[in-house]
């Protein structure tokens, strides 16, 4: 499970993701820039340790590195959900609890998400009791 992205971690991914294409120090620095006052130095640290936790994978291109997404954005949220629920000692309350939460867009995509991921993986059809194969002894 990934660990949570803090906020200037966050924020360089977010470029990265967006733009999804090799992206470099310099690229990311003038469009942070942009919103705040921040240093090389700091968004080059940034987009290293984003290397070593395995974030992004980067390639050298003459005398800098170009970095890359290894995995979507909502592959990272997807983790983050599942480890939250996860650590619930009650998983069905926390559920609803989330449920409860969202807006009728969230609710509406999260519908369609379901009906796209019964349709690509249906649920085997439940056996019929005392059918042979179920598991139970024959006398």
């Amino acid at each position: 499970m990934p660990r949570p992205l803090g906020e200037l971690e966050d924020a360089v991914m977010t470029r990265v993701w967006q733009w999804n294409r090799p992206v470099t120090v310099r690229e990311v620095l003038e469009d942070l820039q942009q919103e705040r006052s921040i240093a090389y130095t700091t968004v080059m640290t940034v987009m290293d340790n984003l290397h070593q936790k395995g974030w992004v994978r980067r390639e050298v291109e003459g005398r800098a590195y170009r970095y890359t997404a290894v995995s979507t954005r909502a592959a990272y949220a997807a983790a983050l959900m599942n480890e939250a629920w996860a650590q619930s000692d009650n998983p069905a309350a926390a559920l609803v609890a989330f449920f409860g939460m969202m807006s009728q867009d969230q609710r509406e995509a999260l519908n369609d998400a379901i009906r796209i991921v019964q349709r690509d993986n249906p649920l085997p059809a439940p056996a019929e009791e005392g059918a042979e194969g179920t598991g139970a002894q024959e006398r």
